[in-house]
């Protein structure tokens, strides 16, 4: 029959156990100084040491030591438990690491490739150039703030030309539609408008005054439409900063495969850690002089 341990020696195994506060002989005070050694060769087995990444041997000693205080452990078995908990914390730590590691490469890498694509010149820009009437670019091109800065640019080419010569030339003015991809806008009406006021003079000016009034006209409505791009473009800056926030807000999660990689990871390593704490447990309370049932051991298995 099983013999069943009594409340009374339960008690005295308990007070017993309270008794042992370390090792005191020389060998066993010699087993105990080999414990920094062995905090070293786990070091070595756990902590990555590569060219690109290296994790703290110290920290890593620093831990190890911290739980073995904590949890005191006594003899082989629940020493190789406590190296197992800190393996597997200082795992988890690494993957915790790994999802910012992750977070900021997400992050960074929006960013530059954003910051190095010049969206309107290298793609939009140049497959415009290939279509001989590109309809509606100067609408398009008012979406973003280099498009925007883009139209400016042309206008101001114009304004210097027509600061050079006294007027709107035809050869500007061709020069003006052939950067537009020839599209027929609003700038472009407006500045055939004035081309053909200067040709019919329909105030019957003389040739001085015609030119004259005909660079006022021309210069006053390219200043005009340049302020009013101006203020488009800083409102265009705006909207493409609050957009570029949301981006970034959006990259702190990592991508579904990562996420899903770094879950099942932390997932397995929790288990694992439950199983050592578990066990360790149970040997110190058996080490106490408590009387600790096998443990329930449920096996399942997929039916055919």
């Amino acid at each position: 029959m099983k013999k069943t341990t009594s409340l009374k020696q339960i008690a005295a195994n308990r007070r017993n156990a309270l008794n042992s506060t370390g090792p005191k002989t020389a060998n066993g005070k010699a087993v105990s100084r080999m414990n920094a050694m062995q905090h070293g060769i786990l070091a070595r087995q756990v902590v990555v040491r590569g060219h690109k990444i290296r994790e703290s041997s110290r920290e890593f000693k620093t831990l190890c030591r911290e739980y073995h205080e904590h949890l005191a452990p006594v003899g082989p078995m629940e020493e190789m438990l406590v190296n197992q908990i800190v393996t597997i914390l200082w795992r988890l730590r690494r993957a915790r690491t790994a999802e910012t590691g992750e977070i900021a490469l997400s992050v960074d890498d929006g960013c530059w490739s954003r910051e190095n694509h010049d969206s309107w010149s290298s793609t939009f820009l140049a497959a415009a150039l290939a279509v001989p009437h590109s309809t509606g670019l100067a609408s398009k091109l008012k979406r973003s703030s280099d498009g925007i800065y883009y139209l400016m640019h042309c206008l101001n080419e114009v304004r210097k030309c027509v600061e050079r010569d006294g007027e709107l030339t035809e050869a500007v003015l061709t020069d003006f539609k052939n950067e537009l991809c020839g599209d027929r806008n609003g700038m472009v009406h407006k500045l055939d408008e004035l081309r053909a006021w200067l040709a019919t003079n329909p105030e019957k000016l003389e040739p001085k005054a015609l030119r004259a009034r005909h660079k006022e006209k021309v210069q006053n409505y390219l200043k005009q439409e340049i302020e009013r791009l101006d203020l488009q473009r800083d409102e265009c800056k705006e909207r493409e900063a609050a957009e570029e926030r949301a981006r970034q807000l959006a990259a702190v999660l990592p991508s579904e495969a990562v996420l899903d990689k770094i879950l099942r990871y932390e997932t397995a390593l929790g288990r694992q850690l439950f199983r050592a704490m578990n066990q360790l447990e149970r040997l110190q309370r058996r080490r106490q002089g408590e009387n600790v049932p096998p443990p329930v051991a449920m096996e399942v298995s997929a039916r055919a």
